[in-house]
């Protein structure tokens, strides 16, 4: 026996869920806003904190929709309404990465450059972002699934 399927796109899968299930949607949503919200606090906490703790203070989880101004990084665009995501000052990614040792003279980047060369020694990596989101993942995983089911028992009337 052959098993045909249908391939949907998002917005007709999403239509379609909502038909059968439409408090999933609800519950998923704060689910991932939830999870936003987790995974800042973590990463928060493993952030280097400098003389200030400027950088680790700014990381936070919201929906992406709250912050039109914000850039994504290492993502395609989402079409989700309710996505969320962690935000941050844009030096997260030079220190989880760190730097090589660079010029900083005026003009020490340009292949032309001919002054007196002004070394910035680079800086090691410190790692904070994606071990920490890697370890969360599959809690967070289970928590928005737990979001969905019951979602979905709410629809068959089982709770």
């Amino acid at each position: 026996m052959a098993l045909k399927a249908k391939v949907l796109g998002r917005e007709a899968l999403t239509r379609r869920l909502n038909e059968l299930a439409p408090a999933v949607e609800k519950y998923a949503a704060e689910a991932k806003l939830e999870i936003a919200k987790e995974a800042a606090t973590r990463i928060a906490a493993k952030a280097p904190r400098g003389a200030t703790g400027d950088y680790a203070a700014s990381i936070q989880g919201a929906r992406l929709s709250d912050n039109p101004d914000k850039r994504q990084v290492g993502v395609t665009q989402t079409k989700d309404k309710d996505a969320a995501g962690i935000f941050a000052k844009f030096i997260w990614r030079f220190l989880e990465f760190g730097t090589a040792p660079h010029n900083v003279a005026p003009g020490g980047g340009n292949i032309s450059f001919s002054g007196e060369a002004h070394m910035h020694p680079g800086t090691a990596a410190q790692p904070h972002v994606f071990h920490t989101w890697r370890a969360y993942r599959k809690a967070a995983r289970r928590k928005l699934l737990a979001a969905v089911n019951k979602g979905v028992r709410e629809a068959q009337g089982k709770r």
